[in-house]
């Protein structure tokens, strides 16, 4: 199993930044790619970001390119989220996941990020 842990969300005002962190522990050595998702209230959970474990290579949903990054330290077994120029519609509830491949695809408990106008 892989257990996920994110942090970093919080209460910003618009225009501001956060960056999350997703810290994953257990048969890391399995993960594929892992990602961020995203649920505001009354809508579904919608795609973020993405990152492969073992290169590196992001992907980003394209309303959110220029504004969100994502990297991976593997070092420390954790992918980030950084969010700059926050708007009110970004306010969402923040899931990191982690995809295994054969052996499934686990969530953290999400973190909460809300953006004041």
């Amino acid at each position: 199993q892989v257990q996920l842990v994110e942090s970093g969300g919080g209460l910003v005002q618009a225009g501001g930044s956060l960056r999350l962190s997703c810290a994953a522990s257990g048969r890391t050595f399995s993960i594929n790619t892992m990602g961020w998702f995203r649920q505001a209230p009354g809508k579904e959970r919608e795609f973020v970001a993405a990152i492969t474990w073992t290169v590196g290579t992001p992907y980003l949903a394209d309303s959110l390119k220029g504004r969100f990054t994502i990297s991976v330290d593997k070092s420390k077994n954790t992918v980030y989220l950084q969010m700059n120029s926050l708007k009110p519609e970004d306010t969402a509830i923040y899931y990191c996941n982690a995809d295994t491949g054969t052996l499934g695809i686990y969530w953290g408990q999400g973190t909460q990020v809300t953006v004041s106008s």
